[in-house]
């Protein structure tokens, strides 16, 4: 059953199992961090080899964002979306079954590799609803969002009440209902690039070139990553610390309170359809910074560290949310390529941060991360409000 794209748009229907699928996908990333000691108990491995599976998970991430997203604007993002899938679910299984750790390091990074199918998505989604783009971004952002907090969460329970190996086999069975559901619903969509491959990840490279908006939001994503990053990276120390000593499930909970941040994603998305995006990102930093003097003057506040983390995750996603929306209306023919641009630069702002966030806690604890993340938060700010030059587009 093949669905074409209406002049309508997406129905909701299709927009609801696209956030699913997205969210779905993308928590195999994070399913192994609150799993490592118990992968490493069960090889009987140091907890310095078992933590390699987060770095391998990202750095096969990594590699899928530059060199298969792209993609999406030559073949049938239907096609290479399903096809990704399929590969993911396959290697979950692998996974759970796997022998020894040299294995499970393998599939950590094709793992990381598939799970980009969620980055196709998104731009599939946009290149689709030309109206309600930012909305309907919001959604699926929404759902990748609960996707990241959430795995953390699931994958912790799961492997205290059965075996790290369920994760994956559980997550394998949702992969493989979203693989059908998509299948079903997902519309084709005719791609316009006709170069080779080779001229497709050059062409990726000179979207930097072509809009001046696409390096704006780009840095601006990357410092509020690595704000997001530093955060969470960071809080588990200090919440673990005196005068808290929580315990991982009770620091857990501060996930579901960023679950609920994550939710107002596409309240933002509607501002930047009605073309304040400028308003929306301002409002969504504001929100950042104001957290993180939270934090900061009321760091022995298990109440205050919550009403920090709801502010900044609605602060941090809302960026991203009117980020997204605003590139997708740059060239709907380069979106893919557009999108590997943001979310490589995204996802090194969060690598970034997450580095400086960590020697900051060495060097000066949670007062001087916070600094850190509140001078990355006010340069995001400034490049958000001086003045504006017409962003400057040349030939493809």
């Amino acid at each position: 059953m093949q669905k074409q794209i209406s002049s309508d748009g997406l129905t909701k229907v299709q927009v609801l199992i696209m956030a699913i699928a997205a969210g779905v996908c993308v928590a195999n990333i994070y399913y192994n961090q609150p799993i490592l000691k118990n992968i490493a108990s069960s090889f009987q491995i140091s907890e310095g080899e078992a933590g390699s599976i987060s770095v391998l998970s990202q750095v096969g991430y990594g590699f899928g964002l530059f060199f298969l997203i792209p993609l999406g604007d030559k073949i049938n993002k239907k096609k290479l979306i399903l096809c990704l899938l399929i590969c993911l679910f396959c290697l979950l299984i692998l996974m759970t079954f796997s022998q020894n750790i040299v294995e499970v390091w393998i599939l950590s990074v094709a793992i990381g590799i598939a799970t980009v199918s969620a980055q196709i998505i998104l731009p599939l989604a946009a290149s689709i609803d030309r109206v309600t783009t930012g909305q309907t971004v919001g959604n699926i952002f929404t759902g990748i969002l609960i996707g990241v907090l959430g795995a953390r969460v699931f994958s912790g329970y799961i492997a205290e009440w059965l075996s790290w190996r369920y994760v994956y086999g559980f997550s394998a069975v949702m992969i493989l209902i979203v693989t059908i559901l998509l299948q079903i619903y997902l519309p084709n969509v005719k791609n316009e690039y006709s170069g080779n491959y080779l001229d497709l990840l050059k062409s990726t490279l000179q979207q930097l070139k072509r809009f001046s908006l696409l390096r704006e939001t780009s840095l601006i994503g990357g410092l509020l990553f690595g704000v997001f990053c530093s955060f969470w990276t960071t809080l588990t120390f200090h919440l673990s610390g005196t005068p808290f000593n929580f315990q991982s499930d009770t620091i857990g909970m501060y996930g579901f309170v960023a679950i609920a941040g994550a939710l107002m994603a596409p309240v933002f998305g509607k501002l930047a359809d009605q073309g304040n995006s400028q308003r929306s990102l301002t409002i969504a930093v504001s929100l950042v910074i104001a957290s993180l003097v939270i934090a900061k003057i009321a760091s022995s506040s298990a109440l205050a560290i919550a009403v920090a983390v709801l502010l900044l995750d609605v602060g941090v996603q809302a960026t991203q949310v009117t980020n997204v929306a605003k590139i997708y209306t740059l060239d709907a023919e380069s979106n893919s390529r557009i999108n590997t641009v943001y979310m490589t630069s995204y996802f090194m702002g969060g690598a970034v941060g997450t580095s400086i966030g960590l020697l900051c806690w060495h060097l000066g604890g949670w007062n001087l991360v916070t600094w850190q993340m509140l001078v990355f938060t006010l340069l995001a700010f400034f490049i958000i409000v001086r003045p504006k030059i017409t962003p400057a587009r040349t030939n493809k």
